[in-house]
């Protein structure tokens, strides 16, 4: 009886399949194995592919485009640091020459007191007036009553001279303020100018050299409408018509920069950006252009593109953050981006914001 009760809790042997049935379990493993593979790669990343070289160059032109509008942000930052400069040092003048006054006047005092002194009558204002604490004095005034008329002249002189002085320091403290702020934003503007033009230099250094002269040529001829340079022979021809003097004073100044190049940030004589070529064109005719593409843009009367003429400003961009000098025939003079020196190029290659006259 145990026996056969051990006999019957013991498992079959598995008999190794054969033939057909063999044929149909290996199918179905593989068919398996081959199931979980692809459950298993379905939550990995596919490797991330190379970008092209047309990706490249797109994204090489977008960061040369956004670096030429940190730069005008930069023009316009620096133009206020700069204003802000002259103001501190003008305040800081007025202060030093206010203070010279005030010294003078109470050396005055001071003789007259020499003098009540040597009589034994010096008088308690005078002797207020001459502390070396002069906030004393500002709230103690009633001691002016005192003094005779000389004297009351004297001591409302250096009232007035002490409270000035103090407003025009308040004052300078608050621009120095000013200018810390404005120093702040030239850096950020300048940190991003140099981070954009670095990281397109990166992005040029994965093209072979082959691509990267295709992306200059091809850059060329979307700044120029040609081949580089393709051009060059009409630029430095005989004097473009223009409505007046002044304008064609600019252009032949703006001719005369041809072939310097780009540098965010310059406005000449040996490098310029765009709106500080367009600064220093129209400054060489007379007129003093404001230092930004956003601010020159209103320095004159607006006007349709119709009706352009030598020596206006076209602009480009929604932005504004593009600017070159008009010299007729669809044609401009500007200075376009780096590594691009300035040059003539057909206005159509930008997308056209609007024009202003100058003069």
């Amino acid at each position: 009886m145990a026996a056969h009760r051990r006999s019957a809790h013991r498992k079959p042997k598995q008999r190794p399949l054969t033939g057909p049935a063999a044929r149909t379990a290996a199918t179905l493993a593989l068919a398996g194995a081959a199931t979980a593979g692809s459950v298993t790669g379905a939550g990995a990343a596919p490797a991330e592919l190379a970008p092209t070289a047309a990706q490249v160059k797109a994204k090489v032109d977008r960061l040369y485009h956004d670096a030429e509008v940190a730069t005008e942000k930069y023009n316009g930052a620096k133009e206020k640091a700069d204003a802000a400069t002259r103001t501190v040092d003008a305040l800081t003048d007025e202060a030093a020459r206010r203070t010279d006054r005030l010294n003078t006047a109470r050396h005055a005092l001071g003789s007259l007191a020499t003098a009540q002194y040597r009589s034994g009558t010096l008088d308690p204002a005078l002797q207020l007036a001459l502390s070396s604490d002069p906030d004393a004095y500002l709230e103690r005034a009633s001691y002016l009553d005192r003094a005779g008329d000389r004297q009351t002249g004297l001591l409302r002189n250096i009232k007035r001279q002490v409270a000035r002085i103090a407003q025009v320091k308040s004052r300078a403290d608050q621009e120095t303020e000013r200018l810390a702020a404005r120093r702040a934003e030239l850096r950020e503007h300048r940190t991003a100018i140099r981070t954009k033009l670095a990281d397109a230099r990166k992005l040029l250094d994965t093209l072979t050299a082959d691509e990267r002269a295709d992306f200059e040529r091809s850059a060329d001829a979307r700044h120029d409408g040609g081949p580089a340079h393709a051009d060059r022979s009409t630029t430095r021809g005989g004097p473009v018509a223009a409505p007046d003097s002044r304008a064609g004073q600019a252009i032949a100044f703006a001719h005369g920069a041809i072939g310097k190049p780009y540098v965010w940030g310059a406005t000449g004589p040996n490098a310029f950006d765009c709106s500080g070529l367009t600064q220093a064109a129209w400054k060489a005719a007379g007129v003093s252009l404001p230092r930004t593409t956003y601010t020159q843009i209103n320095a004159g009367q607006r006007i349709p593109r119709s009706q352009l003429a030598p020596g206006d400003l076209v602009f480009f961009y929604s932005g504004i953050s593009h600017v070159g000098l008009y010299i007729g025939g669809g044609q401009m003079i500007h200075a376009p981006r780096p590594g691009a020196p300035v040059r003539i190029a057909p206005i159509d290659q930008m997308p056209f914001a609007g024009a202003t006259r100058v003069a």
